[in-house]
């Protein structure tokens, strides 16, 4: 299983929230850059690099710090937070973002969403489908759809989705466990053979080596970890023993 850390950012610094509140913000580190060569530097391939600025203004805002990290790192970057238009998406990849994320637009306009699927493959668009209650939520989360989390994948497997990263809202930055019910859940409903099965990321609320483990056991694609890094519950050394 692939191993994601997560960095956040908020006015180009290094952050996380609880529960996807703004007010919640906590600073890391003011150098985004100066965490991703230590993730790189631990053997790290993967970052999960996330504009909270720009999801909650609905366009792409932190696309230096995202260049910046993919021009002086080798980390695979999948990119997420305000992508809206298609001049987003130019931007992200061009800032050399390797896959992006797309969550809010995926319920807001279906059009252009597929049209990125269809332009750019499976494999380069991650659908975002984070909830809570098991409604998929929008716009940095301050929104709550209608949407049932299954059905929303499910529609967009269809269109050739592959990659799914699904967070339950109420887990993270909690430390208190994932939702390892949830993903049993949809990881059994959107697998219809072992050639169209969803590759799912967990995110939020891991907490501990064992939370890994069991995010594996269940079949999960990788996992996204973040404040359990941050706060030292997982460390750098822990990672190293699970890639």
């Amino acid at each position: 299983m692939r191993i994601i850390p997560a960095i956040d950012i908020i006015d180009g610094k290094c952050v996380r929230l609880t529960k996807g509140v703004f007010e919640t913000k906590k600073i890391y580190n003011e150098n985004p850059l100066e965490v991703a060569k230590k993730f790189e530097a631990a053997g790290i391939e993967y970052l999960h690099l996330v504009d909270l600025d720009g999801a909650k203004a609905k366009e792409i805002i932190n696309y230096k710090v995202l260049e910046q990290i993919a021009s002086k790192t080798s980390l695979k970057i999948d990119f997420g937070g305000g992508l809206k238009s298609n001049e987003d998406l130019h931007i992200a990849f061009n800032s050399g973002a390797k896959q992006v994320t797309g969550g809010s637009i995926a319920v807001n306009d279906e059009k252009t969403f597929e049209g990125w699927i269809s332009k750019y493959g499976g494999t380069k668009i991650i659908l975002g489908a984070d909830c809570k209650d098991e409604k998929i939520a929008i716009s940095g989360w301050l929104e709550k759809s209608n949407l049932d989390v299954t059905p929303f994948i499910k529609t967009y497997q269809k269109k050739g989705i592959q990659y799914v990263i699904c967070t339950d809202i109420s887990k993270d930055g909690m430390l208190e466990g994932p939702s390892f019910e949830l993903y049993r859940k949809i990881i059994s409903e959107c697998t219809t053979s072992q050639d169209q099965a969803i590759k799912l990321i967990a995110s939020g609320g891991v907490s501990s080596v064992q939370d890994i483990n069991k995010l594996e056991d269940l079949g999960c694609e990788a996992v996204i970890i973040g404040k359990a890094l941050y706060e030292g519950k997982i460390s750098l050394r822990d990672l190293e023993t699970q890639m």
